[in-house]
């Protein structure tokens, strides 16, 4: 009762008002109708691996890539497409300090990924290397994963892996060049590694471009002894080739 009242008086000297413009809102840390109308959500069909949209029934059930290459992990899913609407969150909230941006985008996660936290048995963030999150001083990835082990009630051990090198940037990379700069990039903590024999670990990360994160880390966990990997993301980049032409 103390928390609501004194909420509401915050609310009466701070009027709520949306996440990413100056409308009005009824409960703060939200969007207006006009900016949640820009989300474009991840819905099937989608590939039932990697996750990656579809742009028409009929295709699948995997992707190409994912019919090719099986990836390490057992299934990806993401709340959101990663275009203009959903990098008015993610952006701000990886580069720009709004961590109040976490729980938003942890709900839609929650949404799309229900089945995979279901099944989990602990979650994990992807790490950054330790020079970045110093610059940073957050990691995005584990913001997230917190508020979603809470919501599930699973564990969450943010220090189980960790980049063994720094990496370049990989916004502008292809695929098999992403992999190569990723190969042994992550290992699993001697202290993690005891935790996670058998168990299948959920492993969050905000961004699901090609898959090479994710792919690296699964790899690691896997010959750490995890059971399995799936994977859960803010938002997912279509892959172009399989866009429907414009």
């Amino acid at each position: 009762m103390l928390r609501r009242l004194g909420l509401a008086a915050l609310d009466a000297v701070l009027p709520p008002h949306c996440l990413t413009c100056d409308a009005a809102v009824d409960l703060q840390g939200s969007l207006c109708a006009a900016c949640f109308g820009t989300l474009s959500f991840v819905t099937a069909p989608l590939c039932r691996r990697c996750g990656v949209p579809f742009p028409h029934a009929g295709a699948g059930p995997d992707c190409p890539g994912c019919a090719a290459r099986p990836p390490a992990f057992e299934a990806a899913r993401a709340a959101l497409r990663y275009d203009a609407g959903a990098q008015r969150l993610v952006l701000p909230f990886k580069h720009a300090d709004r961590t109040d941006f976490a729980a938003p985008l942890a709900r839609h996660m929650a949404r799309a990924g229900a089945a995979l936290l279901e099944r989990a048995d602990l979650v994990t963030p992807v790490p950054l290397h330790w020079r970045r999150l110093l610059a940073r001083r957050y990691n995005q990835a584990a913001l997230l994963a917190a508020r979603l082990a809470r919501r599930a009630g699973i564990p969450h051990l943010p220090d189980l892996l960790r980049r063994s090198r720094p990496t370049p940037a990989l916004g502008d990379r292809g695929a098999a060049e992403r992999a190569a700069l990723l190969e042994g990039a992550f290992i699993v903590s001697s202290r993690g590694a005891a935790r996670i024999g058998g168990r299948r670990v959920l492993l969050v990360d905000d961004v699901m471009t090609s898959g090479a994160t994710a792919e690296a880390c699964a790899r690691a966990l896997l010959a750490a002894g995890a059971a399995a990997v799936d994977v859960l993301a803010a938002a997912r980049v279509p892959d172009p080739r399989l866009e429907a032409p414009r």
